[in-house]
């Protein structure tokens, strides 16, 4: 069974976020060993200078880095990142198991995303859309779409 984990940044504190999450973390476990990971996302003021903001986010690289497994196929969500369909993302995943790929990371960066650093390790960077989602948001969207591509790889009706 793959094992997949989500690194992210930021603690989910909004309950109808908590709840859709759980809801794809629990049909995933007949796919994949799922493990989400949320690290602390580093406290800005209202208004952050830039370098203010280069600062959290190499502290946040840092501990996304403590976290990474070794051998890991890992994906970071980025806005600069290529769009793919479900069907690709589905291909994605199973070409990674295929080629001894058996661990996938996926990771998702705070309010200002993820330092360049951390988005040089990835082997994908992944965009869900040009447009601007909240960060936990976009872990629930992410969470169905890998739910997705394992219903599209099982040859399920879930896809249409």
């Amino acid at each position: 069974m793959q094992k997949v984990s989500i690194i992210c940044v930021g603690k989910m504190k909004e309950k109808f976020y908590i709840d859709a999450a759980a809801e794809y973390v629990k049909r995933l476990s007949r796919f994949c060993k799922l493990e989400i990971v949320e690290l602390p996302e580093d406290r800005l003021p209202d208004d952050p200078s830039q370098a203010q903001i280069d600062a959290a986010l190499a502290k946040e690289a840092e501990a996304i880095r403590a976290k990474l497994p070794a051998s890991a196929y890992i994906i970071a969500m980025c806005v600069e990142g290529k769009t793919r369909s479900s069907e690709e993302l589905a291909r994605l995943m199973a070409e990674s198991a295929n080629q001894g790929g058996s661990h996938l990371v996926f990771l998702i960066g705070g309010s200002f995303g993820l330092h360049p650093s951390v988005k040089a390790l990835a082997a994908v960077k992944l965009s869900m859309s040009p447009m601007t989602f909240p960060h936990h948001l976009a872990r629930v969207m992410l969470l169905e779409q890998i739910y997705r591509g394992y219903q599209i790889n099982a040859g399920s009706k879930y896809h249409k």
